[in-house]
């Protein structure tokens, strides 16, 4: 298995689950219906990765979601964000807002109204630059079935910050082998 990928598996079970970022993904990650795929280094290259990634869904009922790992790029958080808005562009092009929903996950998250050392962009941060695409459907099926899905992100601030930055930095440093480039 790509250290990359191992490492994205490591930061969902004892970062995202176990912190409960995602109420949702324990169930996923324990039925293995994550998809993890290491995107190409060269920018064309990976939005035509990404456009197969998104016929892979469409074609497989199996995997409930992927994760598109950047090993090799993007690695500027501005960058990433500017490429962000691409991939949604392209979603609409081809015909697919409203079918699928795209995260965004990178070592450097930093929400735009926090300091880089505010404990809340680990609620964001990951090993490496990832784009989480997600079924439309299954998102507004999993939020009917929670209670006060809204409070969702307000709840991961508020935890992240009562956890503190060096307890959020130690929980992705356990896992991170590399350094951010």
């Amino acid at each position: 298995m790509h250290q990359a990928i191992q490492q994205t598996r490591q930061w969902l079970e004892q970062v995202v689950i176990a912190h409960t970022f995602c109420p949702f993904a324990q169930r996923e990650f324990e039925q293995d219906r994550i998809y993890y795929h290491i995107m190409a280094a060269d920018f064309k290259q990976s939005l035509m990765e990404l456009e197969a990634e998104i016929q892979r869904l469409d074609q497989e009922n199996n995997i409930e979601t992927s994760l598109l790992i950047y090993p090799q790029s993007l690695d500027d958080f501005e960058e990433f964000l500017d490429y962000h808005h691409l991939v949604e562009h392209l979603l609409q092009q081809l015909g697919y807002e409203g079918i699928y929903q795209v995260a965004t996950f990178h070592p450097h998250y930093c929400f735009a109204d926090a300091t880089d050392d505010d404990p809340a962009n680990y609620t964001n941060r990951s090993p490496y630059p990832t784009l989480h695409i997600l079924r439309e459907a299954s998102v507004e099926k999993a939020l009917q079935n929670y209670p006060n899905p809204e409070s969702i992100p307000e709840r991961n601030i508020k935890y992240a910050r009562v956890e503190g930055i060096d307890k959020m930095r130690d929980s992705l440093a356990r896992i991170c082998t590399h350094e951010p480039r």
